[in-house]
């Protein structure tokens, strides 16, 4: 994997208290990488310390092959925090040349013109940000974290407080950036549904320490329940039913309409399934293992880390 982001081992203190204990993970090319994590996990240290706002006591971290401390690196990041870091006396157009300018950059109008196109607020590009809504200040961030050209971008929640539809366009905005402006992302969030859709790999961290990490299908596959799914063309007979409570390795849970539920037993492959069905003249419209969502696999893992 061509690497991105290199953490290793990267320990942090606040005082008396142990933000980070150790954590290291890696972001390739071109992911979308979720990092997830309850309030006070440890997120927020690890993004300032990706930013260079924070120090880290101990470990290595790498943004493109190099320390994050060089101002060449730091110019090819670009980022949202918790605050969109737009003035609001200024319209739209306003804080993109504002902010070419803080990076040096001249000549931008035509970059600055294809961003806000992008984040579809060309046509209110003249208008004051103070004017905005939350889903058009968000989007409008990603315009002005793109300005400069960087090759990672490094946000935090930036769909939080922005409604459904706006959460929508912003997701498929980010896609976007990753496929076309060949760019990586380093995304935080909340917001479970939007990681599990977009993102190809991520990263659980709770009281400072990762506890997991990987790409997500195989994750989901991994930590999925092992049952299987059938979904037959016509409705099973009762005494086809009767059977299959009978053969305990089928693992037959129950019918809901047309769909059949199992949870074979181990060494029983879907494919055992599907060729006693056949073989009793039952058609199969389709057949799926089932994967845990991210939403089972974070409670999963905080739960086993709680407390006792």
């Amino acid at each position: 994997m061509n690497s991105v982001i290199s953490i290793e081992n990267i320990k942090k203190t606040l005082g008396s208290r142990e933000i980070l204990k150790g954590i290291s993970f890696t972001v390739g090319k071109g992911d979308i990488f979720g990092y997830l994590g309850p309030n006070g996990a440890g997120k927020t240290t690890t993004i300032r310390i990706l930013l260079g706002l924070f120090q880290a006591n101990s470990g290595k971290l790498d943004i493109l092959g190099q320390d994050i401390n060089l101002s060449q690196i730091r110019r090819k990041i670009g980022f949202i925090l918790d605050s969109d870091g737009l003035y609001e006396n200024m319209t739209a157009e306003e804080n993109m040349i504002y902010y070419s300018q803080i990076y040096g950059l001249s000549k931008t109008g035509e970059r600055i013109h294809e961003l806000l196109s992008m984040m579809d607020l060309e046509d209110r590009s003249k208008d004051k940000v103070g004017t905005y809504s939350r889903g058009m200040r968000q989007r409008l961030a990603l315009a002005r974290s793109l300005v400069h050209d960087p090759e990672v971008l490094i946000l935090d929640e930036p769909t939080a407080g922005v409604d459904p539809s706006g959460q929508i366009e912003i997701r498929q905005i980010m896609l976007d950036i990753v496929r076309k402006e060949n760019k990586t992302i380093f995304l935080s969030s909340h917001n479970l549904d939007e990681v599990q859709r977009i993102c190809n790999r991520i990263a659980l961290i709770d009281r400072g320490e990762i506890k997991l990490y990987g790409e997500l299908e195989n994750l989901r596959k991994k930590m999925g329940s092992g049952g299987v799914v059938i979904k037959t063309v016509q409705n099973i007979p009762e005494s086809l039913l009767t059977e299959l409570k009978s053969l305990s390795y089928l693992g037959f849970k129950e019918k809901k309409e047309r769909t059949l539920i199992f949870s074979p037993r181990e060494g029983t492959e879907i494919s055992d399934i599907i060729g006693f069905l056949s073989g009793r003249g039952v058609k199969i419209e389709e057949a799926v293992k089932k994967e845990a969502s991210l939403e089972e696999i974070y409670a999963a893992i905080l739960k086993e880390v709680e407390p006792s």
